[in-house]
């Protein structure tokens, strides 16, 4: 019997901002926790071939800690990619930062009530993910594709897969603490109804099993696990 094989394809600012933020497990061992920790229990004999990590660089200007926001997630990306060479792939888009005029909160809206703020966006993330979710599965390198994400722009995606590919099997992994953490977030219906399996949450035991070693060995200096973090 053939191993199906199977790639993570994981949205980094989601899973950052909606599950990590905010908790002592950003040194994630992606690899770790989706092999062992998510994968294993609900497809035991599924082999994952490859983790697929999309996010954009930290822009130090609007980071919480300035240049150090910058430096952490280049460490971290040196001590995965260090860790596993052949395993994971980080794919980059870029954000955006305009000026942008928007409504202040009132109740009722007063549309001539509006404040200049700084409006961030990050690009290319969803087109990546549906991008290298599609064209893998077309040149036959994932028999099973696990998506870990809250975003409904990924939903014609998956209903391209499906219909084209429809013995793919889709898995949903949103990226949330379970219900008694934070009851206010809810996973993706829309995903989940177009998905053969979900994983609703991802627990702090799990990520905790799945960190990376403080100091991670590379082919030139180390990678080290950034203090606030």
């Amino acid at each position: 019997m053939t191993t199906q094989r199977a790639i993570a394809y994981i949205d980094g600012y989601n899973l950052y901002y909606s599950r990590l933020r905010g908790t002592t497990y950003k040194w994630l061992d992606l690899v770790a926790l989706f092999r062992e920790q998510i994968l294993k229990p609900q497809l035991p004999d599924v082999s994952l071939n490859a983790v697929k990590y999309f996010t954009a660089p930290a822009m130090g200007k609007f980071a919480s800690h300035g240049k150090n926001s910058v430096t952490a997630q280049n460490e971290y990306h040196r001590a995965l990619i260090a860790k596993y060479p052949s395993e994971i792939e980080i794919i980059s888009g870029y954000h955006t930062a305009e000026e942008s005029l928007l409504m202040a909160y009132r109740e009722p809206p007063d549309k001539t009530n509006r404040l200049s703020v700084w409006r961030i966006e990050e690009k290319q993330t969803d087109v990546n993910i549906a991008l290298s979710i599609y064209r893998d599965v077309a040149q036959g390198k994932a028999d099973i594709v696990v998506i870990c994400s809250n975003d409904s722009d990924l939903v014609p995606a998956v209903k391209a897969i499906q219909a084209d590919f429809p013995e793919c099997i889709v898995g949903i992994v949103a990226p949330l603490h379970e219900p008694n953490g934070n009851p206010h977030r809810r996973g993706n219906t829309e995903l989940e109804k177009l998905a053969h399996w979900t994983r609703h949450y991802i627990r702090d035991e799990e990520l905790a099993k799945s960190q990376l070693s403080d100091v991670v060995p590379t082919r030139k200096k180390a990678s080290r696990k950034p203090p606030h973090w």
